[in-house]
């Protein structure tokens, strides 16, 4: 966006056009009181500000600092030519300070890329930091920027913000049993798969799942910015300190469709795209509504998310890892004589028809998780917990990344195309038996796929260059089975 500001005469007026929206509309009355708290009054002439292109819609109070800085530079205040090297974003306070705003690191990216550089909040100096090469200017107040343009005072240099040390979770050693869960929630973690846990209640799918964090690798730094723009944008990304932990999202079922996918009155990224590169834990799956479900089915294919409304067209990123949680039906207790319902088994066939049929077939991985009994929660912590678990992964990821130059794949679970044929097409035995299982199982080209790439997967954990017979029949064990009687 250009912020342009003309003086002409006429009658004192002052006005902001370009389709702004009522944030932007109000910049006058706190441009006005800003520049009132510096001594200065605005001329008695006819003031227009355009926000140009004119035909898109503006919405925001970070268009305060380009228009207060165009209509000082139209006033004769400051030089005009020295403002278009910079890009400038920030709100006005009525005393003049300018402070913090949604967007700093987008807007610090964006000037990297036109070689400009940045005007921004004192506050978010080193949010804007951390795109490197980019001159930034990090300003408490609108004087001393002023000040700093003119010569007559010098703005320190932000320093880059911290990085954020990795918050301790769950450790897998507080699983007792389970071991077929661990073992999904390894191979999950391990190709960035989807997983689906069914059980009763207390069995510990959401124990279980909080665990995913401490296996999960750490965030390259690359990707580590593209998790803090989608933060910028959403106003999360407090004090400029990014983190290397992979995020992990858990909205309540009650969520919205907005909420969960992103949009509002004044488009902001959901749960999804705040999940990117991270976990998205959608726990008591069933309960969620439907239509809110279904709106999963295309960002969890393609790793982003559309938001079209009549006002605005956003695309947000959205590459999550999907983990759910369920109960066989909604009294939870379905393969237990003793507590299930009356209804049992129609009743399970109702609870889990609330979850679409193609939701479930972009879900890798489907484990049953069944209840822990007294014996075992009676039995000493297991050996292995988080650490040895996440060593393993890390050592999984560490080939795929090797075979992410030719693949542009992150992960196993992005495989497609010739890179899917070429490292996930297993040998003759387990062609076969992929074959066999597909026919039987009905299969579609989606589970086909997705089949493959958990047998990938498999075979790298295990460190076997080929896939085998044996990591296709681990594969195809995780594979959606049929509601049990």
């Amino acid at each position: 966006m250009e912020v342009q500001c003309q003086l002409a005469p006429g009658l004192p007026r002052f006005s902001v056009v370009g389709l702004p929206d009522k944030a932007v509309g109000e910049s006058r009355e706190r441009v006005q009181a800003a520049l009132a708290a510096m001594g200065l009054s605005l001329p008695p002439k006819r003031i227009t500000v355009n926000l140009s292109p004119a035909d898109l819609p503006k919405e925001g109070s970070h268009y305060d600092l380009p228009i207060a800085l165009a209509l000082l530079a139209a006033m004769g205040v400051t030089d005009a030519e020295q403002l278009t090297d910079y890009v400038a974003v920030g709100e006005l306070a009525l005393d003049g300070r300018i402070v913090a705003s949604p967007g700093v690191l987008l807007a610090a990216l964006h000037a990297s890329e036109h070689e400009c550089g940045l005007l921004c909040p004192a506050a978010q100096g080193a949010e804007a930091r951390w795109a490197s090469g980019v001159p930034v200017l990090a300003a408490p107040d609108l004087v001393s920027l002023l000040n700093h343009l003119k010569g007559t005072q010098s703005l320190p240099a932000p320093q880059p913000g911290e990085v954020e040390p990795a918050v301790p979770g769950p450790d897998l050693k507080q699983v007792k049993g389970q071991e077929t869960a661990k073992r999904a929630l390894e191979i999950a973690a391990a190709g960035g798969h989807n997983l689906l846990m069914i059980g009763p209640p207390g069995a510990g799918k959401s124990l279980l799942a909080s665990c995913l964090p401490g296996i999960l690798p750490d965030l390259t730094p690359g990707e580590a910015l593209e998790v803090s723009m989608v933060a910028s944008v959403a106003g999360t990304l407090e004090g400029g300190r990014i983190s290397r932990q992979r995020p992990f999202r858990a909205p309540h079922h009650s969520a919205s469709m907005a909420a969960l996918t992103g949009g509002g009155l004044k488009v902001r990224p959901g749960e999804v795209s705040m999940a990117h590169l991270g976990v998205l834990f959608l726990d008591e799956l069933p309960e969620f509504q439907r239509a809110v479900l279904d709106s999963l089915r295309q960002p969890l294919e393609t790793g982003s998310v559309d938001v079209a409304r009549a006002n605005a067209h956003v695309t947000f990123p959205a590459r999550v890892q999907l983990v759910a949680a369920m109960n066989p039906c909604r009294c939870g207790h379905l393969g237990d004589p003793a507590l299930a319902c009356s209804r049992a088994p129609r009743c399970a066939a109702d609870y889990q028809s609330k979850v679409s049929g193609p939701l479930l077939d972009r879900i890798d991985l489907h484990v049953e998780v069944d209840p822990v009994s007294a014996m075992d929660l009676a039995l000493p912590p297991p050996a292995e917990g988080s650490a040895e678990v996440a060593a393993r992964v890390a050592a999984a990821r560490k080939v795929q990344t090797a075979r992410a130059e030719e693949t542009r794949a992150r992960t196993n679970a992005e495989l497609s195309g010739d890179a899917l044929e070429r490292y996930a097409t297993p040998d003759e035995p387990g062609r076969k038996l992929l074959l066999q299982a597909a026919e039987a199982m009905r299969l579609s080209a989606r589970g086909y796929t997705r089949m493959l790439r958990v047998a990938r997967t498999i075979a790298d954990l295990a460190g076997a260059e080929a896939v085998g017979r044996i990591h296709v029949a681990e594969a195809l064990s995780y594979r959606r089975q049929a509601p049990r009687a």
